[in-house]
């Protein structure tokens, strides 16, 4: 386990979004990224969540919706995590599992590809 406060936690989340490839962010459309401490039940197993409508399920979205949320949670990822490095790493995979859900690709695929 290591230690990080939120504003440190929240600007290594961003330098890792931002070492995403374009292609993969590029799509990325009417979605926040948030940085929580801990998920609503307050357990360590989950370190991001997809809350929105995947592109793949989508027939008519506009003006008006409100934005998806890709959520990653701190707590965990620092309990799970021994240094800063494999802290960077958890980080990077979380972001683009969550990332691979608004496209619409499922947890399945996503552990067929090493990414869950």
């Amino acid at each position: 386990m290591i230690e990080m406060d939120e504003t440190d936690f929240e600007s290594l989340v961003a330098e890792e979004l931002d070492q995403l490839p374009h292609e993969m962010t590029a799509g990325l459309d009417n979605v926040i990224f948030v940085v929580e401490d801990r998920p609503e039940d307050g357990s360590l197993d989950l370190f991001g969540l997809y809350d929105g409508l995947a592109l793949t399920e989508r027939d008519r979205y506009g003006l008006g919706e409100l934005p998806d949320r890709i959520i990653v949670y701190r707590e965990p990822h620092l309990d799970a995590c021994d240094d800063v490095d494999q802290l960077r790493d958890e980080v990077h995979t979380t972001l683009v599992h969550e990332i691979a859900h608004f496209y619409g690709i499922d947890d399945a695929r996503l552990h067929e590809l090493g990414w869950a």
